[in-house]
C-alpha cells in the first residue's frame, strides 16, 4: 500500500519547524471571533456552493459529479503573469476570470454540444481539441495547456479502466467515506499527488484530491451518496489565494526576507521551502481558526460539529478574497507554475 502521509499532521510539523512564515495565534483567535456571527448563517454552510456561484451545477445528479471531476482535474494555475493581461472567458453575457473562467469555458462547451464532461470525449481530446475547449476571450491563453491536455487524457483513460467512465462509481466505492475518496483518488490519479519533501520528510497538502471530495460533498448536498460523515477531517485547500487572505487578517505572518521577494514577483517551483512553509503554515492556521470557533460556540451552549469544517471555512475564505481584492493588494500572492493549484 503507497504511503499518503496526512495533510493535516504535514501542517503541523511544517508550522513547527518553519523559518519564514509562522501562525499567529491570537491572530487566528481574532479571525474565529469576527466569523462567529456568520458562521450559523445558510450561506457558509453547505447551501452556499450553489446558491453564490451561478456556474456551479445545480443538480445533484451523476452529470453534475463529472462535471465536478473535470474541473478539479484541472483547477490549477489562473493567475496572470500582469494584472492587465488576463485569461478571460465570456458566458452568458459576463466575463469571467481565475477558476471562474475555466467553469465558464466548459459550460459553454457544453452548451455547444461538446461532451466535455464524458470521460470517453477527454481521454482522447487532441492538443487542439484542448486549445479550443478552453480559448481564451482575451489575447491571453490559459496557463499550461499542455499539462492540462496531459492531465485530461491520462485522468480520463483511467475512469474508463477502472471505473466505467464515471467518477460516480468511485464516490459509491467510498462508502460514503471523505477520506476513503481521498485514498481512491490518490491511488488512481497520479496528478492528484501534491506532496513534498521537507525537513527530510515526505509532506502532503492534496489540494485538488481535498476539493475534489469537497466539492463531491457540496455537489450532493450531503445526501445519499455524499453523505460522508468524516469530511471535517479534510484540511483547507492550499493554494495561492487563501495564504494572501490570512496574512492580510493577520493570522499569518511572513518574515521580511520572504515578503521582499514575493514584493519582487519571484517566480518560485513546486516544493521550494518557502512555497512548503507558505502552503503548511496555511492548513495549521485555519484548522487553529475552526478549532477556536468550535470553542467559541461551545462556550455559548452550541454544538457546531456539524456546520464547521475547514471545507466550508475555505469556501468562506476564498470568496471573502474573491470580494476583497482592492484591500489584499498590500499582501502579494506567492507565485509557483504547477498543476498542483
Amino acid at each position: 500500500m503507497e504511503m499518503f502521509p496526512s495533510p493535516l499532521e504535514s501542517a503541523k510539523f511544517i508550522a513547527d519547524n518553519s523559518k519564514d512564515v509562522s501562525v499567529d495565534e491570537e491572530g487566528a483567535r481574532r479571525v474565529a471571533e469576527s466569523l462567529f456571527d456568520r458562521a450559523s448563517a445558510a450561506e457558509f454552510g453547505l447551501e452556499g456552493w450553489k446558491s453564490l456561484h451561478e456556474l456551479n451545477p445545480r443538480a445533484a445528479s451523476e452529470e453534475a459529479v463529472n462535471w465536478v471531476f473535470l474541473v478539479d482535474t484541472l483547477n490549477f494555475s489562473f493567475w496572470s503573469d500582469q494584472e492587465d493581461r488576463k485569461y478571460l472567458v465570456k458566458y452568458k453575457g459576463k466575463t469571467y476570470s481565475g477558476y471562474w473562467s475555466l467553469c465558464a469555458a466548459v459550460n459553454r462547451a457544453l452548451d455547444d454540444g461538446i461532451p466535455i464532461t464524458s470521460a470517453s470525449y477527454f481521454a482522447t481530446m487532441t492538443l487542439d481539441q484542448v486549445r479550443h475547449v478552453f480559448r481564451s476571450d482575451t489575447e491571453v491563453p490559459i496557463p499550461l495547456i499542455e499539462e492540462r491536455h496531459r492531465v485530461l487524457n491520462e485522468s480520463g483513460t483511467v475512469l474508463l479502466e477502472k471505473f466505467g467512465g464515471s467518477f460516480l462509481t468511485c464516490v459509491k466505492m467510498s462508502e460514503k467515506s471523505a477520506q476513503k475518496l481521498l485514498r481512491l483518488v490518490l491511488e488512481n490519479f497520479p496528478s492528484y499527488r501534491d506532496e513534498a519533501v521537507f525537513e527530510k520528510k515526505k509532506v502532503s497538502f492534496y489540494k485538488r484530491a481535498q476539493i475534489l471530495v469537497a466539492d463531491t460533498w457540496s455537489v450532493l448536498e450531503g445526501k445519499g451518496d455524499g453523505s460522508f460523515d468524516d469530511v471535517s477531517t479534510l484540511t483547507i485547500f492550499a493554494d495561492y489565494r487563501i495564504p494572501q487572505v490570512l496574512v492580510h487578517l493577520k493570522a499569518m505572518k511572513y518574515s521580511e526576507e520572504l515578503m521582499k521577494k514575493l514584493c519582487e514577483g519571484t517566480i518560485f517551483q513546486s516544493g521550494d521551502k518557502e512555497e512548503v512553509e507558505i502552503r503548511g503554515c496555511s492548513i495549521w492556521c485555519c484548522a487553529m481558526i475552526c478549532k477556536h470557533l468550535l470553542e467559541l460556540y461551545e462556550k455559548k451552549g452550541q454544538d457546531m460539529h456539524e456546520k464547521i469544517n475547514a471545507v466550508l471555512l475555505d469556501y468562506h475564505l476564498w470568496d471573502y478574497a474573491r470580494d476583497h481584492r482592492e484591500e489584499m493588494k498590500e499582501v502579494p500572492f506567492h507565485r509557483v507554475r504547477c498543476i498542483y493549484y
